[in-house]
């Protein structure tokens, strides 16, 4: 029998993390299993622009990126969330997400990744890589990729209401 006790779900706040999320918090109900909604925030003193590799930022812009990402996945979670799937969110820095996302599984023992995928491909792949690959490649545990628009497996929690009724 497969047991799931943690569930981490990737986010960078786009559609596909969404429905990753929507499987996340199923599959969490599902097996009782504890939902982490995980975000990478992008590490700006790692980046070297022009010829010196002398990177300027403002001394606050990454406290205020950090912040505003620690904000954007606390309201992916609802209180019922919390309570329910002992769901909390995880922001960390990070010059690779998909580094910090196996990292953290490795660290953490995530029994399942959950994450979207654009579905890029031709030149746009070649160019901006994809997370997703990159996590199923190095991740310590299975990896479950949702892409957007996905196959409908996880009804909408107000038409499961109705189904329900």
């Amino acid at each position: 029998m497969i047991r799931l006790k943690s569930i981490l779900v990737a986010t960078d706040f786009s559609e596909p993390s969404e429905a990753a999320l929507a499987y996340g918090r199923q599959l969490a109900r599902t097996f009782g299993a504890r939902l982490i909604v995980f975000h990478a925030a992008d590490n700006l003193a790692s980046r070297g622009y022009g010829s010196e590799g002398f990177v300027f930022i403002e001394p606050d812009l990454q406290n205020q990126i950090e912040a505003a990402a620690r904000t954007r996945a606390r309201a992916l979670i609802s209180d019922e969330d919390r309570q329910e799937l002992r769901a909390e969110e995880v922001v960390v820095t990070a010059i690779s997400p998909a580094a910090a996302i196996a990292a953290y599984a490795r660290d953490e023992q995530i029994d399942l990744i959950i994450i979207g995928t654009h579905g890029r491909s031709g030149v746009a792949h070649l160019v901006m890589g994809s997370v997703a690959e990159r996590v199923v490649r190095t991740a310590p545990c299975p990896v479950l990729t949702v892409r957007h628009p996905e196959h409908e497996f996880v009804l909408p929690d107000a038409l499961v209401a109705l189904r329900e009724a």
